[in-house]
């Protein structure tokens, strides 16, 4: 993807960042405000009151203690980076909250509610996430998803949207030749920056779910603010903000045709 690449690809980049600094994705949305709060509504402690509840991609816990602050019954934050869980726990036994909420880096313990927040684009292996979710959600549970900006949002390459849509108009590889002037991880695709980035779409997500033994209890492609006016079913791809939805595990066939039977028997 994207048509501007080599030599004239890269001097334009450095020409409109020399620095990587783009201001964009950078969490300022969120600044001063509750971020669980402000993605799913008032209500969703409400919601998680009372429950198990996993917080996948816990990162330094923050969402996962505040959670566990307004009255979930027992918060596990879970990630793959030592370092994060450490200050998470950390942060928990400063917030008073650390006997009912913990940091590991992976659990046997199926919970009520899996809630993911702004991870679905970064994850390597979505589909194996998916799975992972499915073995760790209660059967009567549901799994909580919210991510963006999706690929083809304006500002859906992340840090590679110098300006709106440059990372589809960009090449890959002269993207990250003006990335490594600024980053020595040696990263050599958008896969394998400092977070990573799958390319993930609106409906690369749906088809990933559908593959993965869920269903949607509800879903909600939320508009572009500026761009709402436009948004419908065909612009969907690129009038999208945030993905957020509710996906309950599939009933096997047997269960679906037994609920049936019954219901004709009666």
């Amino acid at each position: 993807m994207g048509i501007i690449g080599g030599k004239l690809g890269y001097s334009l980049l450095r020409a409109l960042s020399a620095d990587g600094e783009t201001g964009y994705c950078d969490g300022s949305a969120y600044r001063g405000r509750s971020k669980v709060e402000v993605l799913w509504g008032p209500q969703i402690w409400r919601e998680l009151a009372d429950k198990v509840v996993i917080d996948f991609g816990c990162g330094t816990g923050a969402a996962a203690i505040e959670i566990a602050r307004h009255g979930a019954r027992k918060v596990i934050g879970l990630d793959i980076r030592e370092s994060v869980l450490q200050t998470a726990q950390g942060a928990a036994l400063d917030a008073g909250v650390s006997e009912y909420c913990t940091f590991v880096t992976e659990t046997d313990e199926r919970a009520d509610v899996v809630l993911s927040m702004d991870a679905f684009e970064h994850f390597d292996d979505p589909a194996g996430v998916l799975r992972a979710m499915h073995q760790l959600v209660k059967p009567t549970g549901v799994v909580m998803v919210e991510f963006g900006p999706p690929w083809y949002h304006p500002l859906g390459g992340h840090l590679f949207s110098v300006f709106p849509w440059a990372h589809l108009l960009f090449t890959e590889r002269a993207l990250i030749r003006w990335r490594a002037d600024f980053k020595a991880d040696g990263a050599t695709r958008f896969s394998e920056i400092d977070g990573g980035l799958n390319q993930m779409t609106v409906r690369q997500f749906k088809n990933l779910v559908a593959a993965n033994g869920f269903d949607f209890a509800d879903f909600e492609a939320v508009p572009i603010r500026k761009l709402r006016w436009l948004a419908n079913l065909f612009t969907r791809e690129f009038c999208t903000a945030i993905v957020r939805c509710r996906l309950v595990q599939r009933a096997p066939v047997t269960a679906v045709a037994e609920a049936r039977a019954n219901a004709l028997a009666h």
